[in-house]
């Protein structure tokens, strides 16, 4: 493995427990304004010091966080839609890999859409992400979203995911 990929995967774990706690508060690249998380800086703050690693969007990180937080970071590079929209699966990639780095985060994620109307675009698309992760040094976490029907989703599923 890599240097820096190596270096960037054990930045987000526990040196003690090798285990990791995300503090996710990326929910609103979709969701839009989210209850109590309208200050989202103030909101985080007491939280983050617990955490082994922040998943957050580009635009949070440049105006909640600040640069001299130790925290490492999991930068959300995918979106695009909307709850407002009836297909939560037609994501793209919005952030580039150079502006991940730029930003020296620990890792990028993105959704990955099992099952849904876009799942082989958004499968492409992590696929490209992983080539580009790789050639940066950037490790690359796919998240699985399950949408709005999270109540239809049995074992099967989930394997698959």
């Amino acid at each position: 493995m890599d240097w820096g990929l190596a270096n960037r995967m054990h930045r987000m774990f526990s040196p003690t427990t090798r285990n990791s706690v995300m503090l996710a508060v990326d929910h609103g690249y979709f969701m839009g304004p989210t209850r109590r998380l309208e200050s989202v800086g103030a909101t985080i703050a007491p939280l983050v010091p617990y955490a082994d690693a922040l998943a957050l969007t580009r635009g949070v990180l440049r105006h909640a966080v600040p640069p001299t937080v130790p925290t490492p970071i999991v930068l959300r590079v995918s979106g695009g839609v909307t709850v407002l929209h009836d297909d939560l699966s037609h994501e793209a990639v919005t952030t580039s890999m150079a502006d991940a780095v730029r930003l020296n985060v620990a890792a990028v994620a993105m959704s990955v859409f099992v099952g849904a109307p876009h799942e082989h675009e958004s499968l492409v698309n992590l696929g490209n992400l992983v080539d580009a992760g790789e050639a940066a040094g950037v490790p690359v976490l796919a998240i699985t979203a399950v949408g709005k029907e999270l109540e239809k989703r049995d074992a099967r599923y989930l394997a698959l995911a």
